[in-house]
Order: C-alpha cells, then structure tokens, then sequence
C-alpha cells in the first residue's frame, strides 16, 4: 500500500499509523525507569500515549522530528527494540539529559531504547495538556487497526480516485473508508465550536441586562433628584457640575461592578481554556476589549438619563410647585 500509494503523482508522504491522533486519541499505559523490578501501577514513572507506526508516518502526518532518526524498514520484529519518544516524555523522564540511547522499561518488562525525538503533538483534543506519547515500529508491535495517512498537493476530490484505484489494484476487498484532515478536525472542533457560540449568546445577554440595569439606575437616580437639580439650576449651576452630581453614583457602581466583572472573569477563564481552543486566561487584547466594550456599554446608558438632567427647566419646575 505504501508503495503503490506514494507512487501517485502529487503524493509528498505517506505512513501507517495504529490509531490516529484527534481520532480515537490513542491508548496509553505506564511506562518505568530502568531497574524497576516492582511493575506496580504505583511503581510508574507516569503514563503515556504509544502508537504503532511505519517508516513515512512522520512525514506524512507533518511531525517534527527534534533529533535522532525516523523509523526505516529495518527495524523490524526481529531487530533491537526501539521507540521515538516526544519531546513531553523525555523531559518527564530523562529532565534536560538527551534521551538518545537511553532505555525504558513497560509492563512487558522489555527495554525499549529511545532513537529519536519528535515535537508534542495533541492526542485527545485540542486543549488538553501534554501528553507523553511514544512510537513504536508497526512490526515491532503490530495492531489490527490500521490507517494509512496521505500527505498530497492535490485536492480531497483528485487524490481520493487515484487512492480508491492505487488500492482496488492491491485487493478490491480492502474496506478503506477516506476523510480529509478537514473532515476530522470539523468533529474535533464542534464542541469548541459549541461552546463559543452558546458563550456569545450568553454574553450578548449580560451585555443587554448590563445596559438596561444601568440605564434604569440612572434614570432612577435623576428622577428622584429631579427638583433638586432645578434649583441647583436656577442657583447658576454649570452643566458639568450638573452632570457630575447626576451621574457620579451610576458611574461608580458602573465602575466598581465592571472591575468586579473583570476579576471574575479572569478567574472564570481559566475554566474556557480548558474549553475553547487557543484562549487563554489572561489574554490581554480580550480584557481589553471586554473594558472598551463596557465602557461604551455604560456610558451609552447613561447618555439619555444626562441628557434629561440637562434639559430641566427651573421655570417648570416653579410652576408645577
């Protein structure tokens, strides 16, 4: 398959992996130091993702190998036992020491020695934390589940033919199934994609609730004090002396309440980056934007009750009386 596949004019990469990333996230299990004799869950150093692949899968699935080498066809199941280890692994084991040569032991009780090292990769989902992850050659140990992972120039509408052709002339009977990369992240991004939507709903509400809340205090505020600004007024008051004893308390609590809002927020963030993916919880453009927003939010609300307490008349307020 490989062969045939790579062979397909277009075609950069192609490689076998046993479980694909982003899919079904791949299994895990403990790994241990070298000398453990106790094989104990408790005895772990920690738990790791593995996956069996072939020669080319790095390639294809665009995996930056940091150093050593990439698995070759000779690293078979009667060759030494091997693994390429991420780059989350070798820290959690080995610290800054550089693992090239270095072994570990699993439950097998085999050691596996490490002969490169690839960039962190996303496993589960697209916020999760780093996981270590290790590689093993697919005839070292072998899975029953297979997918064959293509790297192309071409579009998903030229290379699926040519695919579907290369793999009828291997065996009619192989019951492949294709997916672009697009097609597996559009699932893999739903629930983030979700939640950013029922966030935005929820915060057009509060957005809405925020300006109704403090237009009603303020005009509130004015109203009550309606006479007291006429004779204030009629006394020779500036305007902006009117506006500022109009609107100081609407604008305190306006004030105190956003920096309450702020802090909150932040703290609350720390829960959607777990959530949406690439938001973090102290990004500073969006608690900039979350200020202005406000700001103008509240100074909007206050626009019509300033613009009433600037219009009294002290004339019709005598008359009234």
């Amino acid at each position: 398959m490989l062969q045939e596949v790579g062979a397909i004019p277009g075609v950069t990469a192609v490689g076998i992996i046993n479980e694909t990333p982003l899919g079904t996230g791949g299994s895990s299990t403990p790994v241990y130091r070298t000398g453990t004799t106790d094989f104990r869950m408790s005895n772990s150093a920690f738990t790791a993702k593995y996956f069996s692949i072939s020669a080319g899968y790095f390639e294809a699935a665009g995996t930056h190998l940091l150093m050593g080498r990439a698995f070759t066809w000779h690293d078979n199941a009667n060759a030494p036992k091997v693994v390429i280890v991420n780059e989350r692994f070798a820290r959690a084991m080995f610290g800054e020491t550089s693992v090239l040569g270095l072994r570990f032991t699993m439950a097998d009780k085999l050691p596996y020695e490490i002969v490169g090292m690839v960039e962190n990769g996303k496993y589960e989902s697209l916020t999760e934390s780093p996981w270590a992850a290790m590689f093993f050659p697919l005839e070292q140990i072998p899975d029953s589940d297979t997918a064959l992972v293509v790297r192309s120039q071409l579009s998903p509408g030229e290379i699926v033919p040519k695919l579907r052709q290369a793999l009828a002339q291997i065996d009619p009977s192989l019951p492949f199934t294709f997916h672009s990369w697009l097609d597996e992240l559009g699932l893999v991004f739903f629930p983030a994609r979700a939640a950013t939507a029922s966030l935005g709903v929820m915060g057009l509400l509060a957005a809405m609730l925020a300006v109704t809340g403090v237009f009603g205090m303020a005009m509130y505020s004015v109203s009550k004090r309606i006479r007291e600004f006429g004779i204030r007024v009629a006394l020779g008051a500036r305007p902006v002396q009117l506006m500022r004893s109009a609107l100081s308390r609407p604008l305190i609590l306006l004030l105190s309440g956003s920096t309450a809002g702020l802090l909150l927020g932040v703290i609350a963030s720390q829960l959607l980056a777990q959530i949406v993916y690439q938001a973090t919880p102290r990004d500073p453009l969006v608690l900039a934007g979350v200020m202005a927003t406000m700001a103008v939010l509240g100074f909007a609300a206050i626009y019509i009750p300033a613009q009433r307490a600037l219009r009294i008349d002290p004339a019709d307020l005598l008359r009234e009386e």
